[in-house]
């Protein structure tokens, strides 16, 4: 299969590891005579520690360990956006003397200036990043409207080769995570302003680099995955969630889907997929309504749906023996053109994030994707 599809078993190692310092460091600090809870433990640990804190003891916290405040679920929402802000700004100065040293080669330079450049846009304005880890190509999440708040929250989960150079782009913005989220929150907010909804951009966990052997395995999946259950535990309670998984992202979600919490996730939504390593929508082992879509254009659509030996994911989403909800994705160009404006896939979208699922229109205008709902 590997040889029919082009792919390859390259990819570039890693570099070094500043969270892991920081987690150290944290694993021997202390507040007074208290000892720092361990980064692994449930958020409900985390956010009741926090909460016996004082103001000036979170925020101690968050200006020695921004790494891990910043990346902790169940730390108050507003001081991992303000921990995170730190570690950019951080992260940010290194490279920009990265971007000058004679100790570098100029391609090296090049890319220090690239992620400098990233780190002040991420910096920029009121944005809310809710995880940030600088670690080899990196990690990081944003949140787009009041998480705090929400009563219906989107999370996007991007496909192969995303980092933090990737987690935005100014050209065709909608091809990148950022993008992705920022599109479905504004058409949300158009169809319903009243709604109280919320979208993160989820790039917290590490993808394969290129169609390699890494994408063709559910390795990063199974590991993507259960950071995404963690991440769920911590959201509010309040909230009902819905998941958009694009490309390799829903092999993560197809993997997360029997693990999800019951009664959280109501939508699971696929486009562009390689297949969610099941045969069929029943397999996945989740109470949620599981929508898939793909464009016509999309190149995806030549990869074999086939598992075989622990390579590839299975069936296609798409197809009327999985048993998903297909859904129109008329107007999306490409693989990564399912949130361009003005396209059928991200109304559809939107219309699923806020539960009306009557407005979605189904693949050949029909209806029976929302039969039964």
């Amino acid at each position: 299969m590997l040889a029919t599809t082009g792919w390859t078993a390259l990819r570039p190692s890693g570099g070094g590891d500043p969270r892991a310092l920081a987690l150290s460091a944290w694993m021997r600090g202390s507040v007074g005579v208290r000892k720092l809870p361990d980064p692994e433990s449930a958020p409900g640990t985390i956010a009741r520690f926090f909460a016996s804190l004082t103001k000036a003891q979170r925020l101690r916290l968050a200006d020695r360990y921004p790494l891990v405040v910043g990346n902790l679920n169940g730390a108050p929402l507003a001081l991992r956006y303000l921990a995170n802000r730190r570690a950019l700004a951080t992260a940010q100065v290194q490279e920009l003397a990265r971007a000058k040293s004679d100790q570098l080669s100029a391609a090296g330079r090049h890319d220090a200036a690239r992620l400098a450049h990233r780190f002040a846009s991420m910096l920029s304005g009121h944005r809310q990043i809710l995880a940030f880890d600088p670690t080899g190509a990196g990690r990081a999440a944003e949140v787009f409207g009041d998480l705090s708040t929400a009563t219906r929250v989107s999370i996007v989960v991007p496909g192969v080769d995303t980092d933090l150079l990737t987690f935005e782009r100014t050209s065709k913005p909608y091809q990148a995570p950022v993008g992705m989220a920022r599109s479905l929150y504004g058409a949300e907010h158009a169809l319903a302003p009243a709604a109280r909804t919320a979208v993160i951009a989820w790039a917290d966990y590490t993808t394969p680099a290129g169609v390699g052997l890494d994408a063709s395995t559910g390795q990063l999946a199974e590991r993507g995955a259960t950071r995404l259950e963690s991440l769920l535990t911590a959201l509010p309670r309040h909230s009902e969630v819905s998941l958009f998984c694009h490309s390799y992202g829903s092999v993560l979600c197809g993997v997360a889907a029997p693990d999800l919490p019951r009664g959280r996730v109501a939508d699971i939504t696929v486009f562009g997929s390689p297949g969610m390593r099941a045969q069929h929508a029943s397999d996945l082992g989740t109470t949620a309504h599981i929508w898939a879509a793909r464009d016509g254009s999309d190149w995806i659509s030549d990869v074999p749906h086939l598992e075989f030996a622990g390579l590839g994911h299975g069936q296609d989403p798409v197809s009327d023996s999985f048993g998903a909800r297909v859904i129109s994705a008329a107007g999306a160009k490409g693989h990564p053109g399912y949130f361009a404006p003005g396209t059928t896939s991200l109304a559809n979208f939107a219309d699923i994030a806020l539960g009306d699922y009557t407005a979605v229109t189904c693949r050949n205008g029909g209806e029976v994707c929302v039969a039964g709902l």
